[in-house]
């Protein structure tokens, strides 16, 4: 019997009750994380979770092996509420971006939770064909949240100005 590790799987559409079973980016990610096996691992933003399960999920065979080095990426994203809103933001402008109306008001309200506006965004990527650039997103997790967390310390420190802004990004993004 051959050893099931982030080495040997190949990645698949759906959830799987064991890494023997298969694995989906999601769950690749937390078998990467040292979690236990699942496709929501504590260690992942929710926002960009709930993107792959179903980005993962509506790929063929071919292009979902593109999804192994994302998985690695997204290991330790999980961050603050303030970070998830400007996660969920992001996915929801992309979506509006690319031309996708929202759903009415009610609706609309509905898409301001992680689960949603990940889904959303993922739905709308796969059905207008934009492979490359949400295969880029992985690359721009980091970068955005280093980003987020140096404009909460602003805003902590109650600095002023552009100025400060300007500086404190610039700083945190090279950091």
């Amino acid at each position: 019997m051959t050893l099931v590790s982030h080495q040997t799987v190949r990645l698949a559409r759906g959830r799987h009750a064991s890494r023997h079973a298969g694995v989906c980016v999601m769950e690749l990610a937390s078998m990467l994380a040292g979690e236990p096996f699942s496709d929501r691992a504590h260690s992942i933003s929710p926002t960009i979770g709930a993107f792959l399960r179903t980005y993962n999920d509506g790929l063929d065979d071919v292009r979902r092996q593109d999804l192994y080095p994302v998985a690695a990426a997204i290991v330790g994203t999980a961050a603050r509420r303030a970070v998830e809103r400007e996660r969920i933001s992001r996915c929801l402008a992309f979506a509006r971006e690319q031309g996708a109306g929202l759903p009415g008001r009610r609706g609309a309200l509905g898409l301001a939770t992680p689960e949603a506006a990940g889904a959303w965004a993922a739905r709308v990527a796969l059905d207008i064909g934009v492979h490359a650039e949400a295969l880029s997103a992985g690359r721009r997790v980091r970068r955005d949240e280093r980003r987020a967390l140096a404009l909460a310390a602003l805003r902590r420190s109650g600095a002023r100005g552009v100025g400060a802004l300007a500086g404190l990004s610039l700083r945190a993004a090279r950091g």
